[in-house]
């Protein structure tokens, strides 16, 4: 049987792991992983984080299954960070591991409530969503997003292509800090948008990857809140990876909003399935960490002022890798830095020399140029300028 099979294509963001460890250069960049580190390099662990995982130690009494829904506290705590305190009759929750389990088993709802489905994925989106869309049997398409000469998004492009949809179709869109492009629409475009899925019958496929990251977090959630408000059904992924530095936790939630309670709760029945087979169970470890922190008032203004901590690091990032550009070229060609927000943006440098960047420079970056400004310390901003317009020419 195995011998059927054929070798993989590399991940193009995960290849990258093995050759940075391998570099043996000790200036060398690793701007691939979306992960968030501090100024001498380390992804640190929270002191809410740390205070909640002693608590924990010191609490839990037993390690046994929390059912395929997972932590209902948790799920509830989630649910209030990303949709407010709103009406919540139409909203059910699953735990899952990560967001990107959370998109795989919302993938998996859409396919059983419509098989063959059509999803929408922006052009450019995150490397993994459409290889998820595809595992699920869903048909993919895709529609316009970013325009590499201006660093925004061709807003009038992706109205038009969105408006040739079929009723019924998923579009899928990023809450906020887009990835890779850290380009997100403004509160009018969002509120555009909202209009074509209302009016066009779209199914919204959100996934918010970084709540927190970009203006804060209730800022990062309006465009969930928003949408929420307006259509009569939607999925959203979600993931305490990144906004309480948790990655390998494995920490995400699945939420799916029906027209009614009613089918909100057999929404919900068919996502505990897909749940079941995907992964049975979803690990606790990191659910139980938020569930504790988002509790705890006390714990949860600790966690909050962190987070815009490194929200704000990652925001000063921006403008020195901005001012530095503006002082090597000249010009305001990478303003488009300032305007961006989370962890990404796209560099404008191709496959070839983003490979020039790995072997002439030491500085690992996607192949489309994505590069994780949560990534690169002060003292790295210079060096990365001066090779980046050294392979652009």
């Amino acid at each position: 049987m195995l011998e059927a099979l054929r070798k993989a294509e590399p991940d193009r963001i995960l290849s990258l792991i093995a050759l940075v460890r391998d570099d043996p250069r000790p200036g060398k960049m690793d701007l691939s992983i979306g992960v968030y580190r501090d100024e001498s390099g380390r992804t640190p662990i929270l002191a809410a984080v740390r205070a909640a995982e002693r608590r924990l130690y010191e609490g839990e009494t037993t390690k046994s299954y929390v059912g395929p829904a997972g932590d209902a506290a948790f799920n509830a705590a989630v649910q209030r960070l990303v949709f407010g305190d709103g009406d919540a009759s139409r909203i059910r929750a699953v735990q899952t591991p990560g967001g990107a389990g959370a998109l795989r088993i919302l993938a998996g709802l859409l396919a059983r409530a419509r098989p063959g489905a059509t999803v929408w994925l922006p052009d450019p989106t995150w490397v993994n969503h459409e290889s998820i869309m595809a595992d699920a049997g869903l048909a993919i398409r895709r529609y316009p997003y970013f325009d590499p000469a201006t660093g925004g998004i061709r807003f009038d492009a992706l109205l038009d292509a969105l408006g040739g949809a079929a009723a019924g179709d998923a579009v899928l869109l990023h809450g906020c800090c887009h990835n890779p492009s850290g380009a997100d629409p403004t509160a009018a475009e969002w509120r555009e948008l909202a209009d074509l899925l209302v009016r066009k019958g779209l199914f919204p496929f959100v996934d918010l990857a970084y709540q927190g990251f970009g203006d804060g977090l209730d800022e990062d959630a309006a465009a969930v809140r928003l949408l929420a408000g307006r259509v009569p059904e939607m999925a959203v992924a979600t993931s305490c990876s990144k906004n309480f530095g948790i990655y390998r936790e494995r920490t995400g939630a699945a939420f799916v909003l029906g027209a009614t309670p009613a089918q909100a709760d057999v929404a919900l029945s068919q996502l505990v399935v897909c749940a079941r087979i995907a992964y049975s169970m979803p690990p606790d470890h990191g659910a139980s960490i938020v569930r504790i922190v988002l509790e705890d008032p006390a714990l949860a203004a600790r966690w909050r002022d962190e987070l815009a901590a490194m929200r704000g690091a990652v925001v000063a990032t921006r403008r020195a890798l901005a001012a530095a550009f503006r002082t090597r070229t000249g010009t305001e060609r990478y303003d488009f830095l300032l305007r961006h927000r989370g962890m990404f943006s796209l560099l404008g440098v191709d496959e070839r020399q983003a490979d020039r960047l790995r072997r002439e420079h030491g500085i690992y970056v996607v192949a489309d140029g994505r590069a994780n400004l949560a990534g690169l310390r002060a003292n790295q901003i210079e060096p990365l300028v001066s090779a980046l317009l050294a392979v652009r020419g």
